[in-house]
Order: structure tokens, then sequence, then C-alpha cells
């Protein structure tokens, strides 16, 4: 494997979704699953350019093109940016859809779980899983109010289309406060044993949770996504030493001290290197490089395979020390 590269690709439509979402429709085609997400890198004057994770709304089985969705985060640079500049025509750069939170098979009976904008996944799920399987499908989606819920029209046809085979329960705040888990309980309690895919605020994958657990599906059938960084955190028993980094980067050697528990790329970076890098979590493969000394710990990974570790690859954004020296090459091949 190598690091996937940026494509520039062209928008074709921005669709207003609600008030502070839109979705963006892409010319250029892209091999993808349903639930699979892009790594949108957008300009910034500061630091070059900045990328976020994006989740894919279109599905493969149902759309001709990709359509990635994005919500405003306040304070948030990259959707922001999206939002107030990307205008049909424009182009932007992403990296290849990635990502693991899709169905093993459509023909299974699913349980799916969506909290405000993380109906994105959950939508391309939805109609992947009617169009190209025979499953039952279960959907709870849960938001603040009415003017919350984004795909409110799109879902009331799918239901329509699939009377048997679709049914969707919303859950606003605004009606009947935060739901509980005797609440959430009692909606899905005849789906236990299904596939559940979960994906929303923490707070609200916490408290789905909880329900699953409850009604006794077994956790490898939870299917979580989840983008946010700071909930990645290393293992406890991860090492208490500081150790030395070594890495080859353009043709010069650079070497670093690596405090504990401190991810590989985040050395790099505050040391003035232009690492290659994207989404930071683990999904897209960006940050790959080959350990030519020593062992890390992966705090996440969702792109690297067997193969790959046999080949000494590794992901610079989720790898800390597991021994006192590291050395890292981005350019030559793995020792052997």
């Amino acid at each position: 494997m190598s690091r996937p590269a940026l494509h520039k690709v062209t928008v074709v439509e921005v669709v207003a979704e609600t008030a502070d979402t839109c979705s963006l429709v892409l010319a250029e085609p892209f091999a993808y699953r349903p639930g699979q997400f892009l790594t949108v890198r957008v300009p910034h004057a500061g630091r070059g350019h900045v990328s976020r994770c994006y989740s894919l709304s279109s599905a493969p089985q149902t759309d001709e093109r990709l359509t990635v969705t994005v919500k405003r985060v306040p304070d948030g640079y990259v959707s922001n940016w999206i939002c107030d500049n990307v205008r049909p025509g424009s182009t932007v750069d992403i990296l290849p859809p990635a990502g693991s939170f899709t169905p093993a098979s459509l023909d299974e009976d699913l349980l799916l779980f969506a909290g405000g904008s993380g109906i994105t996944p959950v939508i391309s799920i939805v109609k992947a899983a009617l169009a190209g399987g025979v499953g039952q499908v279960a959907l709870i989606y849960a938001n603040r109010d009415a003017d919350s819920v984004i795909f409110g029209s799109e879902l009331d046809k799918l239901v329509r289309s699939h009377p048997h085979r679709l049914r969707v329960e919303h859950w606003l705040d605004a009606d009947a406060g935060y739901p509980t888990v005797e609440q959430l309980t009692g909606l899905v309690q005849e789906y236990a044993g299904r596939e559940a895919f979960v994906c929303g605020p923490e707070p609200y994958m916490a408290l789905v949770g909880k329900v699953l657990a409850g009604i006794g599906t077994p956790a490898e059938k939870v299917h979580i996504e989840r983008f946010t960084v700071e909930e990645q955190e290393p293992a406890a028993d991860g090492p208490g030493f500081t150790a030395t980094a070594q890495v080859d980067f353009d043709g010069q050697v650079h070497r670093f001290v690596w405090p504990a528990r401190k991810r590989l790329l985040d050395v790099l970076l505050d040391a003035g290197l232009n690492a290659p890098h994207s989404c930071r979590q683990g999904n897209c493969g960006a940050c790959m490089l080959r350990i030519l000394e020593g062992e890390v710990e992966l705090v996440h990974n969702e792109i690297l395979e067997e193969e790959d570790f046999a080949e000494n690859w590794t992901l610079a954004c989720q790898a800390i020390p597991r021994t006192e020296h590291a050395s890292f090459t981005y350019d030559a091949p793995a020792a052997p």
C-alpha cells in the first residue's frame, strides 16, 4: 500500500439541506461503499491547508454522483469555509473514499441510530440496503427540533417507497426532551440482535451504547462512527518513558525527542516539518511511513491491514512509542 493521493474534483451542485448544512455533489466518480467518508482539504492562510472528514450521503446503489454533506460547526474552520466559499464549478481537494462504517452484507436486517448530522453516513446505508438488499431496516433519528432534521423529505419518500421494509422513528428534543435509555429501549427492543450502526454526538452514542447492551446486542454487531481525534486516547498501559525518533524526510534525517504517549505526527509538526497528513484519525492513510527500527503502538487504525504491517507501514497520526528509540522513513524501502 502507498499513501493515497489527493484529487482535485469539481463541485457540480451545492444543495442547502438545512440552514446550517449543505451537500456538495461531485463530478468525478470514485468507487466506494455505503457509509464511507471523504477527507476534504481546504486552504488556510496560516497553516497552508487543513483537512476534515465528511461522510458521503450518496449511495453507490442509488446515486450517479458522489455527494458529501457538511454541517457548520461553531468556530469550525473547514465546515464554515466550505459552506461560505464552495459554489457550483468550484474545485476541492479530496482523498478517495475510506472508512469501515459499512455493512458486510446489504441483505442483513439493520438497526440504525443517527443524531443530528450523524444521519449523513446512515442515510447512505439506508439507501444502499433498500436498493441493493432484502433485509429490514429500522432507523432512530434524534434531533434538537424539526428545523434541525437533515434529509427529512428524502427519508419520508423512502418510507413511502418501502413501507414494509423501512421504519423511521424521529425523536425531537424540543417535543419530548432528551431521550433516556428506557425510552429508546422501548423503541428498539423488537430489533434485538440486528447489526447496529450508530453515528452522532458523543453523548447520544454513549446513550445508544447502553441501549444496545441492554437489549443484548453483541459487541461485534455494534458499529460506531467517530471523527473526533480527542476521543482516541492511548491505551492505559502505554509506555511511560520518553523516546527518541529519527525520521528520513525529503532527503534529510531529522532527530527528535518523542514524549511518551504523544503521537508521532504531532512531534513532526511541532518541529516544523511539513509531514504529509490529512484526516489525523487513522482513517485515510495519508500520513503513512515505514518503520526502520523500533516499535510503535497505533491508537486507532481503520486503514492498515496485516500485509501493510508485514511491510512495516505505520500511521504517523496514531503512532505512540513502544521502544526507547525508533527510526522511520517516508521514502526508502522497509528494512529487511
